[in-house]
């Protein structure tokens, strides 16, 4: 199964960045405020970037680094 890690713009400017193995059901679930609780009140959400990975643990390793990252360089991970 791949993971899949991705950034999200919120309707605020800000960015969210998770992972999953299903980006389009995790998503639909930002949106519908049944997402992370950083994503509640903070939608709609839309797909900046999203970079596939072999396991959950290289995508966690991945979302881990890109958190870290200041905002304007976050986009730059998956170039």
């Amino acid at each position: 199964m791949t993971w899949t890690l991705y950034i999200l713009e919120c309707a605020d400017g800000s960015f969210y960045t998770g992972i999953s193995n299903d980006l389009d059901k995790r998503i639909k679930a930002h949106n519908d405020g049944l997402g992370a609780k950083y994503t509640r009140g903070r939608g709609p959400v839309r797909l900046l970037a999203s970079k596939l990975f072999e396991s959950r643990s290289e995508a966690s390793i991945a979302e881990s680094l890109v958190k870290k990252l200041a905002k304007n360089d976050k986009l730059g991970f998956f170039k």
